[in-house]
Order: C-alpha cells, then sequence, then structure tokens
C-alpha cells in the first residue's frame, strides 16, 4: 500500500448549473456529495454535462449565480485551479514533449519549489508505482499510449493532490491495452486513495472504476448508485439501455404476470397495476426444458460472443428477448426453446418511461 492511502478531500457540488454565452444549457443546476477517497465516476453519451461538471469541479468553468463548490467544506467557488490542489489527466494527456519522463513527473515539484534531492525520490517512488522503472529518461515522443497513459497520471499526482480529476484518459488507446490498463488503473486508484472523479461514456470503464457511478442525460443526473445499483436497479429505461444490454418489454399485466407473445412470466408488482415497461438482463434469462419454462420462442439467431452466445428468440410474431447462453448449450436458428426467467430478474421501469 502506498503512503498516499486514504489521503483526499471531500467534494461538494451545489446547485451547480452551466449557462453558456450563447445561451446554451450545458448543465442543469445538480447537487452531488464525493467522500473522502472515493472514486465517483460521470458516465453518459457525447453531450450530457459530464465534462461540463468536472471542469466545475476543476475551476476550469465557473458555475451559474448560485452554485458552489466545497471541498472539505470549505468554498473553493472563486479560487482559481492553481490554487485548488487538484490534478488532472486529459485524453490527450498534455505532456512536455521537450523534457524526459522524470521531468514531466516532477514539473508540478519542480515549479512548487520541491528540493532536487526529495524531488527524485518522489519522481522514483512514482515510477515504480505506475510500472514505468527504465523510462526515466526517455522523452515522451519514444513511449508507447500506455506508457504515456502512466507517465501523465503520476504527473498528476506527484503533487499530493486532494483530488484527482480524469477526463476520459483511456479513450486515445486501441481496445485491447485500454482494457488492459483500465485493470492497472483501478489498482493504482485504489492503492493511492486519492478522491478521484473520472469522466467516461465507457460502461465497462465505469463499472469497474466506480465506487459509484453518475448517470447523466442532456444535462442532468438520471441516477447516481453503486455500479451494481445502477446495473440490476435503473430508475429509466434510459439508465436501464445505456448501462449494458438489456430486454425491455412493455406488457399488460394480468394477476401478477407480465402477458408477452411467449407465455405469462411472474413478476413483483403491486395489485393494481394492469401494464409495465420491464427490463430483463440477458444474462438472467435460463433455457429451460419445457416443463420448467415460463415462456417459450423460436430462436431466430445464434451469435457466438466469446464466453458465451447471444440468442434472439422471437414468441408468436413479434421478437421476444435476447437471451446470453452457456456455450454448451446447443441452439440453432429455428428451433423452439424453453426460457426460465426468475420474478428477482425482471425489473418494472417507472410509467412516465
Amino acid at each position: 500500500m502506498s503512503a498516499e492511502a486514504g489521503h483526499g478531500a471531500s467534494v461538494r457540488i451545489e446547485a451547480c448549473g452551466k449557462t453558456f454565452v450563447d445561451g446554451t444549457r450545458a448543465l442543469e443546476p445538480a447537487t452531488l456529495d464525493i467522500a473522502r477517497g472515493e472514486t465517483l465516476v460521470l458516465l453518459g453519451p457525447s453531450g450530457c454535462g459530464k465534462t461540463t461538471m468536472l471542469r466545475i469541479i476543476a475551476g476550469l468553468e465557473a458555475p451559474d449565480p448560485g452554485g458552489r463548490v466545497l471541498f472539505d467544506s470549505k468554498d473553493m467557488t472563486a479560487v482559481p485551479i492553481e490554487r485548488r490542489n487538484v490534478g488532472m489527466v486529459f485524453q490527450s494527456y498534455a505532456l512536455f514533449p521537450n523534457m524526459t519522463v522524470a521531468d514531466n513527473i516532477g514539473y508540478g515539484l519542480k515549479i512548487r519549489g520541491m528540493p532536487d534531492k526529495e524531488r527524485a525520490a518522489r519522481v522514483a517512488e512514482l515510477v515504480a508505482l505506475t510500472n514505468i522503472s527504465g523510462l526515466e529518461n526517455r522523452r515522451i515522443d519514444q513511449l508507447s499510449g500506455g506508457q504515456r497513459q502512466r507517465v501523465a497520471l503520476a504527473r498528476a499526482v506527484a503533487i499530493r493532490p486532494g483530488i484527482l480529476l480524469l477526463d476520459e484518459p483511456l479513450t486515445a488507446l486501441d481496445a485491447a491495452l485500454r482494457d488492459r490498463l483500465r485493470g492497472e488503473l483501478n489498482r493504482l486508484l485504489r492503492a493511492l486513495g486519492i478522491t478521484t472523479i473520472y469522466v467516461t461514456h465507457d460502461q465497462s470503464e465505469a463499472m469497474e472504476l466506480g465506487d459509484r457511478v453518475v448517470v447523466m442525460q442532456k444535462g442532468t443526473i438520471a441516477q447516481i448508485g453503486t455500479p451494481r445499483e445502477i446495473y440490476f436497479t435503473p430508475r429509466s429505461r434510459f439508465v436501464a439501455e445505456f448501462i449494458g444490454a438489456a430486454n425491455i418489454v412493455e406488457a399488460a399485466i394480468e394477476d401478477g404476470h407480465l402477458v408477452l407473445p411467449g407465455g405469462r412470466q411472474p413478476v413483483h408488482c403491486d395489485g393494481d397495476m394492469s401494464a409495465a415497461v420491464a427490463m430483463i438482463r440477458p444474462e438472467t434469462i435460463r433455457v429451460a426444458a419445457a416443463k420448467d419454462a415460463s415462456l417459450s420462442g423460436t430462436i431466430d439467431s445464434v451469435s457466438f460472443i466469446g464466453d458465451r452466445q447471444r440468442l434472439v428468440v422471437s414468441g408468436a410474431s413479434n421478437r421476444l428477448l435476447t437471451v446470453d447462453a452457456p456455450n454448451t448449450v446447443q441452439a440453432r436458428p429455428g428451433e423452439r426453446i424453453g426460457l426460465s426467467i426468475s420474478p428477482d430478474a425482471v425489473r418494472l421501469l417507472p410509467p412516465e418511461y
């Protein structure tokens, strides 16, 4: 465990909205509390307001009148970015090409007047922590994308910031490298213990890195929760469909059952409900023998997706469900299939959706 563990500031954004000079409303007034040492992920599509919120926290944008930003209960709204003690990593990394790796990492320490010996020790500590030993004297243009990402992170945390802000730092990398570095970044954030706010449009990054995830939609907060809460208990159709694969089913309810083209599915619901929009995750549906099946249908297609296969199953003339089944299940297009779904796996969404 690094000596940094447990280092971090609490953050509160209070009624922070953002309207640009051309009248564009980028962010509706939002209030959000982030605990010391927490990794909070701001997740959403392009234009949802997540980067605007990050920039307000950093001090790169001012909130609309009435909004406040507090670090450890201290009002920082009017404090410039250089006095907020935040570290930042951008998608472009913004490294200095004319400096070595070591000089890049130690740059913030140098301008703060840290003595050479102490600065060298801090750089060495971070080089080891980020697994870039041996690269200290290389120029930035001699590094791979993954190595540059590590240097940018080391530079951001060198000054021991109270808050680390990351704006889509893995987006520019290829898929395989992105997956590997996501795991490394998760390890580093846990070891450092710095309060971290991470912006991404990638749901996999959000699920793996976040203690909590804030799903944003059109400048508003759609839902806040742990990755498990967001995935299994979405509060809206937007969240359900944005986070992972989801079957969204609109159906009548009769005697505690969803009436579907392939049968009747038991659900937990209020007694007076007559219709609902339901979400069912593909991996929660089980292929079952006819005697154990609550639904049945015809396999339209089978797609191999690595550790499982994805079946599209239709009932009557309508598409019924997408099902993720083990590769051991024998499934061919045109065959009849039985399906079983636990009532606990059916999430009824609010009626306004």
